[in-house]
Parts: C-alpha cells; structure tokens; sequence
C-alpha cells in the first residue's frame, strides 16, 4: 500500500483503503456462523481481518504522508495530530455504538449472539460515506511535483538508502504504541478483569477518556510547532517512564469511577506527547518517493511486534499470577523509545518535506 500511494498518489492509495475496510466489515457483518457454514466461517472472517488489516497498514503511511504534505510548515503538527483525532473517533464511535446496544436496545445475551454484528455493519456503510469523501480529495502537491521516475518511487531498494530513517520510525514507535494500546484498547479488559468494574462503566471510563484524549491532539500538534517535536517526545518519555507501573498498580486496585477516570486520563495525557506528533515526525524524514513507505512499513513492522501483542502479553501475564511484569514491560519499552528521542534531531529543524 505504501509502493501504491507513491507511485500512484494519496488519493487513490487512501481511496482504495477505505473500500477494503468496508468490504472486510461487511463480510464480517453478514458471514453466517460455524453451525450454518461449518469450517468457512472461520475461514471468511479470517479472510475479512486480513483484509481489514492492509487497509490499517495502508492507512496509517498514507494518511500520515498526505496530511503533512498539505500542511504548511508552521503548522505541519497541527494539521497531522488530526490523523489520531479521526482514529480515536472511530474508537469512540464504536464505544458509543456499543453503550447504544448494551444500555438500550440488546440485553447481554442477544449482543453476545448476534448484536456484535451491528457496528460492522455501520462500519461498511460509514465507509461508503468516507469513500465519496475521498473521492474529492485533492492530491497533494508535493506527490504532483515528484520527478523520479515511476519504477523507482515506493521502492524497497530504494527505501535501503534510509536505513537510520526506517530504524528511527522502529525505535520511534516502540514505547508509543505499546503505551497507546495500554491505555486505549487494552484498557477496557483491565478494568473489568483486574479493577472489577462492570462491562458498562469501563466501556463509559474508556469513552470519556478516550474523548478527552481527542480533544488534547490538535493542543500538543499546534505546541510542537512552536516549541519543536523533540521536547514533546522526551517528555513523552521521561514522564511514562515514571508514571506507568504506579499508575497501573493504583488502577488495579481501584473501583472509583472517578479515579479510574482521573489515572488513565493522566496516563493519556503524557501519551499525547507521542500520539500527537508521531505522525508528522516519520513522515519528515523520508523525501517524497518514497515517504508512504517509508512511514507504513517500519511502523507496521514495530505496531505489529509491539503494539498488537500487547494485550494478548498482558493477559498470558496475568493468567500466570505475574500481572506487574506487564507493566515493567510497558516502562521498558518507553525507556528505549527515550534513548532515541534523546539522540535524534528535531525533526521540525530538519524535515525533508517541502513547502
């Protein structure tokens, strides 16, 4: 998907994303269960996540590169924070769908059945939506200007040239994205398994914390471009790696709505000193050929070594009776990811996307 969005443009790149999500919903909205259609029923719903998954891998480089392309360079961060403000939406809308179905609408049991069903659906129409949009979406100008030849544009030989690039964007997104699926996605299990909160209060903690979190992306985008997108990082950094196993321990061993609410929240908040910028800095340190690339691959590589296994971790620790080494796990992996931010430039000063 990156090759695609540098050879071909954003626009279509992020156009062909977002029919593959909705094609992937759809299927796992509609595809009958084992007991009618036995062993394809594992197989389709298989078949829909990965194709759900190239479409978040081609999003993720794609819409990165195209919104700090469009930006200026006094508000380049500004403009990319809106990239985690569209992804914690859809988080949100989904939480709130499921507050929908779970307060009004379904009992358990009817949800478990086949009301799980509804936000894929929703999705594959919400996708059509987004499709129209993007259809409309003007290509940036610096892909229009781009004067290497097709063949060599979103190339892997060409992306070996830039090697301490694709290691930064690795080491970059270590500590950021295990803490952002900590707190976000992970979070919701926590409260219900470790804290004991009901199904209905960790999914009403986790939306308002995640929409406050919304809210703050756009405020540390628009500090970075005054102050720089080092100092955020380090920040970033050094507070997660202080905060995160008493934060954790606390929150196990709360059932306050409000102080369950008030720790995550912190923890989201320091979070944002990554959440917010992580975009724009990947995509300043590739030139144009191949920056869909080189922002999409290396981060697919770290989120799916790092970021996507941080829940089934924390669980296969907890299951084990050591549920704190999770949370040194979590420490370390924002301690390295400080190493870097302490050795790298500021992206800001040195960025390779032009005016």
């Amino acid at each position: 998907m990156g090759t695609y969005a540098d050879r071909f443009g954003r626009k279509k790149a992020l156009t062909v994303s977002v029919v593959l999500m909705s094609v992937g919903s759809l299927m796992i909205a509609l595809v009958p269960g084992y007991k009618a259609i036995g062993v394809a029923a594992p197989i389709v719903l298989l078949l829909a996540r990965m194709l759900q998954g190239v479409s978040v891998g081609g999003e993720y480089g794609t819409s990165a590169t195209y919104l700090s392309e469009i930006a200026t360079s006094k508000h380049r961060g500004f403009y990319s924070s809106f990239q985690y403000v569209t992804l914690i939406m859809g988080q949100l809308i989904s939480l709130g769908v499921l507050i929908v179905l779970q307060r009004i609408f379904l009992t358990e049991q009817q949800l478990h059945d086949w009301g799980w069903r509804i936000p894929f659906a929703i999705g594959a129409l919400l996708g059509l939506t987004a499709f129209y949009l993007r259809r409309s979406l003007q290509e940036s100008a610096t892909f229009n200007d781009e004067q290497q030849p097709v063949k060599k544009r979103g190339t892997l030989k060409e992306l070996t040239k830039h090697p301490k690039a694709v290691f930064t964007v690795i080491g970059l997104t270590l500590g950021g994205t295990v803490a952002f699926y900590t707190f976000t996605t992970y979070m919701l299990k926590f409260l219900v398994v470790t804290s004991h909160f009901s199904k209905t209060d960790a999914t009403l903690i986790s939306s308002l914390t995640l929409f406050v979190f919304m809210l703050l992306q756009p405020v540390f985008g628009s500090l970075s471009d005054r102050i720089g997108r080092k100092p955020l990082l380090i920040g970033f950094g050094i507070l997660g790696s202080l905060t995160t196993i008493p934060i954790l321990n606390t929150l196990g061993g709360t059932n306050s709505f409000w102080l369950a609410f008030g720790l995550i929240m912190t923890a989201l908040i320091i979070n944002s000193g990554y959440t917010s910028i992580n975009a724009v800095v990947k995509a300043e340190l590739f030139p144009a050929e191949i920056r869909a690339l080189g922002v999409g691959f290396p981060y697919a590589i770290a989120v799916s070594l790092f970021g996507g296994t941080a829940e089934p971790l924390a669980l296969s620790f907890k299951s084990a009776g050591h549920q704190q080494y999770y949370y040194y796990y979590v420490t370390v992996c924002i301690l390295l990811g400080l190493v870097l931010y302490l050795m790298m430039k500021d992206t800001k000063k040195y960025s390779k996307i032009e005016d």
